[in-house]
């Protein structure tokens, strides 16, 4: 079988320990390859795939890390049902190219006794860091031990979670890890719903309403290359899109520079609550919406 990059597949190896990582790693340093890795919390989608193939294209070897990780669910969110389909995701990382996933335990992760926390100031304290409280702690925490664990040359990471990636960022940098970070545009659904594996916990009258969050952001964009330029009105529109669906609850439509995360800016960024299903989107203004998968 050859994979989606052309390459011949081949079962990856599960690695589940931090050390083991490390020895398959130098391994592959020791003939001159280059690493790429993936994080992910499995229930591997389209989005994903969209990664691992990026990764397993521009590099000799590829990681994909599956990690339901404790630390960035608050309390009442969804860890304990959040899907962990683990040999289905192995199958899929191998046929998209990946050589080896690495699927830690939350003991092997975090040992008793862990006391260190990694917190990026600035970027964690608004918008998703406001209504998701020691989230991105929780996030650059585990990224900061991924990238001690693969030593990768570049890391992938996804638009859709566009707060995240600049965390990622920050913290790549700030901590001179010398990991290039890849962030790959979102993959939306035929209908224009951006991938996310919360898509699963939607009914279908759910799935009809979270379009809502597309229809919103193209509202915007539509009006921002028609030469709308007032801040004021296109947040407008997107709320007033928003407030047309009645499933639909709002934690946040904003305008914010994508650096920061402050406002005014063009990326509009958006959290909205369907039934229990918390999503979230986003889109640069004045750029074409990413290509949907057909069918």
């Amino acid at each position: 079988m050859r994979s989606s990059t052309g390459v011949k597949a081949a079962t990856p190896v599960v690695v589940r320990k931090a050390s083991e990582l490390q020895s398959v790693v130098a391994a592959w340093r020791r003939t001159g390859l280059v690493v790429g890795l993936v994080p992910t919390m499995g229930a591997l989608h389209a989005g994903h795939a969209n990664l691992i193939r990026a990764a397993a294209a521009e590099n000799d070897r590829t990681v994909v890390s599956i990690f339901v990780n404790p630390l960035q669910f608050g309390a009442g969110e969804d860890f304990d049902s959040y899907p962990r389909p683990l040999e289905a995701d192995r199958q899929l990382a191998g046929v998209l190219g990946a050589s080896a996933v690495y699927a830690p335990t939350p003991g092997e992760m975090y040992p008793a006794g862990a006391a260190t926390r990694v917190r990026v100031s600035g970027l964690s304290d608004v918008l998703e860091g406001v209504h998701r409280p020691g989230h991105f702690e929780g996030v650059a925490t585990v990224v900061a031990k991924l990238f001690n664990a693969c030593r990768p040359d570049r890391a992938y990471f996804g638009q859709k979670d566009a707060q995240q990636a600049a965390v990622v960022r920050r913290l790549a940098s700030d901590l001179d890890t010398g990991i290039e970070i890849r962030v790959c545009p979102i993959v939306r659904d035929a209908d224009g719903l951006a991938l996310s594996s919360r898509n699963a916990y939607l009914n279908t009258e759910e799935r009809q309403a979270a379009l809502s969050l597309s229809r919103a952001l193209r509202s915007a964009n539509t009006a921002f290359l028609a030469g709308e330029r007032d801040h004021g009105e296109l947040r407008r529109l997107l709320h007033d899109t928003l407030r047309q669906e009645l499933f639909a609850n709002v934690d946040y439509a904003e305008l914010v520079d994508p650096n920061d995360f402050v406002g005014p800016g063009q990326l509009a960024v958006l959290a909205v609550r369907i039934g229990r299903t918390r999503l979230i989107d986003n889109h640069l203004l004045g750029e074409p919406f990413a290509a949907a998968l057909s069918g």
